[in-house]
């Protein structure tokens, strides 16, 4: 039977946890706390005005000033002192509790997407049912990885994991974190590499994932300067994701940030490439949420797809 895109247009929320809060957002701006440390950072989409006041916003530590039309290049205004790295404590559940290491880096991003919670126990979920069905050791495949959240959660629930990414800074962080979670001796393999290129190689060799995690960029480029334009490459990304989704078990949720699309036209792109291969789909938008409930900031669309 065809997939199709369900009719129920989903919106998740999340608080947070307890090392990471949304303290206010308006104005263009949202105001956080990462840890101990409090930033003010660029949101577009917080068209309406902050509910906290003026000299609640100025006890931050760190501003981020955008340049231009584009929120990402910018700087930090350091206001308060800042180490160079500090430690945000992130658990899951009760089986997945890891240290991710947060730093002001040159774009606005600390190293660490809190609205991706629901995602994480969703893939926490699947892990766990795979183990469930006798898959003593599920095959976790983390593209476009980032600085590891996703795949050391995955690693501490007992996961087999590999994460690609072709940028050799973040991977490096990504291996910092790592040894801040204690997790050195996890089965992670850290590949800088090109996705497609990779993915491509491990359908080639019959190499198949129970849970795969994609989370691609707009436009980016390859260790070997391979350009990338989610346009154009993602629909033959995912002609591979549905080649090495494992047969009897096998999930992927896919996240998209930052662009001018519905969140349907991945639905449909999704169900496609999964046609043969049965299974559920989910759609909608991932949101940041105050914990006073004051506030709510979309941050990205998604598409998960699970079977069996």
């Amino acid at each position: 039977m065809a997939l199709k895109v369900p009719e129920i247009y989903d919106l998740i929320k999340t608080h947070g946890f307890a090392d990471y809060e949304l303290l206010d957002s308006g104005g263009g701006r949202k105001l956080e706390r990462f840890g101990e440390v409090f930033v003010d950072r660029p949101e577009p989409q917080a068209l309406w005005a902050p509910r906290l006041p003026d000299d609640r916003w100025a006890q931050v530590h760190a501003v981020f000033s955008a340049s231009g039309e584009d929120e990402e290049k910018g700087k930090w205004r350091i206001d308060r002192k800042v180490p160079e790295s500090w430690p945000v404590r992130l658990a899951v559940g009760k089986c997945a509790d890891v240290t991710m290491l947060c730093r002001l880096q040159g774009l606005w991003h600390l190293g660490l997407f809190p609205e991706q919670l629901p995602h994480w126990e969703w893939m926490l979920e699947q892990i766990a049912a795979a183990q469930v069905a006798g898959v003593e050791r599920p095959r976790v495949l983390n593209l476009f990885g980032y600085t590891g959240a996703a795949t050391l959660l995955a690693a501490a629930a007992g996961a087999e994991v590999v994460h690609v990414d072709a940028s050799k800074k973040a991977i490096q962080w990504a291996r910092e974190n790592q040894a801040a979670s204690g997790l050195d001796a996890a089965p992670v393999r850290w590949m800088l590499d090109d996705a497609r290129k990779f993915l491509a190689r491990e359908v080639r060799r019959g190499r198949d994932y129970h849970v795969l995690l994609v989370d691609p960029p707009k436009f980016g480029r390859g260790p070997k300067n391979e350009t990338w334009d989610l346009f154009t490459d993602l629909p033959l990304l995912m002609d591979d994701c549905a080649a090495v989704a494992a047969k009897d078990k096998a999930a992927m949720v896919l996240t998209v940030y930052a662009i001018r699309a519905s969140g349907l036209a991945f639905g449909e792109l999704v169900a496609e490439k999964m046609a043969g291969a049965g299974g559920r789909l989910q759609v909608g938008e991932l949101a940041i949420r105050s914990k006073d409930d004051r506030a709510m900031v979309p941050t990205s669309l998604f598409v998960r797809w699970a079977r069996g």
